[in-house]
């Protein structure tokens, strides 16, 4: 076994987080594989030079719109995007890497919006996702990662009770992540640090939330259970700046 280092990060707009010093904290994090949400561009829009590592694009058909990709030091044995149902696969929000021993999936789940006019949509999103994970996991372990759109519980935001009916906190979201907990999976931050508070991963850009730390813990390294004696560490990258979310790791031996 190796012990290797994941990282997550909802980087809204690469070319946006290029200009913000993205590539020296991608150096500094040196993972072994990692992930982007959000990253708003189309195929050619930007060439990074990322030496020693493998690059996985998956675009939204919507310009500037949604979009993920992974970077990788080791090849995997087969990478594939979306999730096989046609009308979920044209926001580019699912890349999986196949490995020896284990599934990488990076995933950047709908938000609700707003007035939540797209949590119908969202709850048949979770349920078709959650059946993609556990299909995969009849073959071999899952480690799943990026921005799940959802606080899960009060601890994960600063202000549970005005966020009741929020996107990202509404009772129906909250309930589908213990659903996918519930079938086997592993919140590794919380496993690590059950009771820490305070620790989130995105801040709003309104009324200096960030400095106040004001925010929610929406990005996740989430494992099927299998992994639980493999887990290291987790951690939640709060002085990495570039984006409105932070990057959030997983070390793990595989």
């Amino acid at each position: 076994m190796e012990e290797l280092k994941f990282v997550s990060w909802n980087v809204n707009g690469l070319r946006a987080a290029v200009k913000k010093g993205f590539l020296d904290s991608f150096a500094s994090l040196d993972a072994d594989i990692f992930a982007l949400q959000e990253i708003k561009m189309q195929e050619g829009q930007l060439e990074i030079d990322l030496k020693d590592y493998f690059e996985y694009y998956n675009y939204a058909e919507k310009k500037g719109y949604s979009g993920t990709a992974v970077f990788t030091k080791k090849e995997p044995l087969n990478v594939t995007y979306g999730i096989n149902i046609k009308h979920h696969d044209n926001e580019g929000r699912v890349i999986t890497l196949e490995y020896e021993k284990f599934y990488f999936v990076t995933v950047y789940t709908p938000n609700s919006k707003r007035k939540l006019e797209r949590l119908g949509y969202r709850q048949e999103w979770e349920d078709d996702f959650r059946d993609y994970l556990n299909n995969l996991r009849k073959t071999k372990p899952v480690v799943l990662c990026g921005d799940l759109n959802v606080a899960h519980k009060e601890i994960d935001l600063a202000n549970p009770s005005t966020n009741r009916k929020s996107a990202g906190f509404t009772d129906e979201e909250r309930e589908k992540f213990t659903e996918l907990l519930d079938s086997g999976y592993i919140d590794t931050f919380r496993y690590f640090y059950p009771d820490l508070k305070d620790e989130y991963s995105w801040w709003s850009y309104f009324a200096k939330s960030r400095e106040r730390n004001v925010g929610w813990r929406i990005d996740y390294f989430v494992v099927s259970e299998e992994l639980k004696d493999n887990l290291v560490d987790a951690k939640i990258h709060q002085d990495i700046y570039g984006s409105d979310h932070c990057p959030v790791e997983l070390k793990i031996k595989l």
